[in-house]
C-alpha cells in the first residue's frame, strides 16, 4: 500500500477535507486501518465530530475545524490530499448554496495548492451529479452530461464540474499527481436522518411508522452502493497513478418506489407510501458504467445491496432507540463494528424481513434492467 510507510519508516500522512462527514469519516477510518496517519479537516457545516469521535485517541489521527474555502492550516508532511469537503445532499446544498460553490471552487484551489506544495497525491471526490439528468445510460466517464447550469441543483453540479476542471488544469499545468473519482449514490451508517436522501429518509419514516414519501411516481431509478465499497475504491485510486475521472458505484439499478418498499420490508414496517411532487431537475435515471474502475483499479463493489441495507437499518434503529449512547460502524466489510454502551441491544433491532420477495443482491457484472419486486 502507498500509505503503509514513507521515508524513515514513518507512516504516510493524508489530509482529508470533509473528513467528519458521512463518507469522509469512513475514508478516515479506512486510511487509519491501512496504516496512514490522518488529518481530518472539516468546517462542521454538515459534518459532525460525532462521526469521528471513536477515532479520537487513535495513533496518528488529528482533527482541525476549518473551512477549506478559507485556507488549509496544515503543518508537517503531507503525502496525500483527499478533497471531499462539500454539502452533498439536496437538502444541504439548497440550504447552503454559496458555501457549496465556495467548497467546489476556492476549496479545490486550496486543496490542490497544498498537494502541489508537498508533491502529494491529490484526489477529488466528484459526483455522478456531473452527468446531470443523463441522456446516455448507463453513464460512462466519456459522457459529458446534461446539466442545467442555472437551476437550483446547479450550485452542487457545477461546483463539482468546476472542481474537476481545476483538478485537471493543475495536473496539466503544475504536474500535480491528481485524480478524480465520481461517486454515485452511497449509503451506510452515519448518514444524517434528515439530510433528504432517499435511503435515510425511507428508513427513518419506516422505523417510525410514518408515511414513506416517494417523489413523483417513483419510477425514476437510482444505483446505490454501500459505503465500505466506495472507501475501497477511493483507497485503490490513491494507490494508483490514474487521473480519471473514474466512476465508483454499484451498477445494480432500482426504482425509487421499489427501494422504498424494499426498505419498508427490511424495517418490518407497515408504513403507507405517499407520493409527493418531484424536485426540479431530479435525474430520471442513474447507473454507473464501472468498466474503467474494473480495468484500471481492479475494483468492483463486493457487498450485496440487501446486506448493506440491513446493516444501515440496524444502525438507524440502534441510534434511534438508545438516545445518549454512542454507536458507530456496522462491520459489514470488517472496517469497524457496531459498538454501544448498552449491554442489551436486542430490543433496538428491527425484525429484518424474511420470507418475502426475493430481492437481487449486487452482481459482479451489471444485470441489466431495473429491479422489480
Amino acid at each position: 500500500m502507498l500509505g503503509v510507510s514513507g521515508a524513515n519508516g514513518q507512516a504516510r500522512r493524508a489530509v482529508v477535507t470533509g473528513g467528519a462527514g458521512f463518507v469522509g469519516s469512513h475514508v478516515c477510518e479506512g486510511l487509519l486501518a491501512d496504516g496512514w496517519s490522518v488529518l481530518c479537516v472539516d468546517s462542521l457545516l454538515t459534518g459532525s465530530t460525532d462521526n469521528v469521535a471513536h477515532l479520537r485517541g487513535a495513533d496518528g489521527f488529528e482533527v482541525v475545524i476549518a473551512d477549506v474555502a478559507s485556507g488549509l492550516p496544515v503543518e508537517g508532511r503531507v503525502d496525500a490530499v483527499l478533497h471531499l469537503a462539500s454539502p452533498a445532499s439536496p437538502t444541504d446544498y439548497l440550504k447552503h448554496p454559496l458555501q457549496t460553490l465556495r467548497a467546489g471552487s476556492l476549496g479545490t484551489f486550496n486543496a490542490l495548492e497544498l498537494a502541489r506544495a508537498h508533491d502529494a497525491r491529490f484526489l477529488l471526490a466528484s459526483t455522478s451529479e456531473a452527468y446531470g439528468d443523463p441522456q446516455v445510460h448507463p453513464q460512462p466517464e466519456s459522457y459529458w452530461g446534461n446539466v442545467n447550469p442555472v437551476g437550483p441543483r446547479s450550485v452542487y453540479d457545477e461546483a463539482k464540474r468546476f472542481a474537476e476542471a481545476t483538478t485537471m488544469a493543475y495536473r496539466r499545468t503544475h504536474g500535480v499527481r491528481a485524480g478524480i473519482v465520481r461517486l454515485f449514490n452511497t449509503f451506510g451508517p452515519r448518514m444524517r436522518p434528515h439530510d433528504g436522501r432517499a435511503v435515510p429518509t425511507f428508513i427513518v419514516q419506516a422505523l417510525a411508522g410514518d408515511p414513506i414519501t416517494v417523489a413523483g411516481d417513483g419510477s425514476q431509478t437510482r444505483s446505490i452502493c454501500y459505503v465500505d465499497d466506495i472507501v475501497a475504491g477511493v483507497h485503490r485510486m490513491i494507490d494508483s497513478a490514474e487521473s480519471g475521472p473514474i466512476n465508483l458505484g454499484n451498477p445494480y439499478e432500482v426504482t425509487v418506489l421499489d427501494l422504498a418498499l424494499w426498505i419498508r420490508d427490511l424495517c418490518g414496517s407497515r408504513s403507507n407510501v405517499i407520493f409527493v411532487p418531484r424536485p426540479q431537475d431530479d435525474p430520471t435515471t442513474r447507473r454507473p458504467d464501472i468498466d474503467l474502475a474494473r480495468r484500471a483499479l481492479g475494483w468492483r463493489p463486493q457487498i450485496p445491496v440487501e446486506k448493506g441495507l440491513q446493516a444501515t437499518v440496524e444502525w438507524f434503529a440502534l441510534t434511534r432507540n438508545t438516545p445518549g449512547d454512542t454507536f458507530r460502524g456496522t462491520g459489514v466489510s470488517g472496517v469497524s463494528t457496531v459498538t454501544a454502551t448498552s449491554t442489551d441491544l436486542s430490543a433496538a433491532l428491527p425484525v429484518v424481513g424474511t420470507g418475502g420477495p426475493a430481492y437481487p443482491e449486487v452482481l459482479p457484472e451489471p444485470a441489466g434492467g431495473v429491479a422489480t419486486r
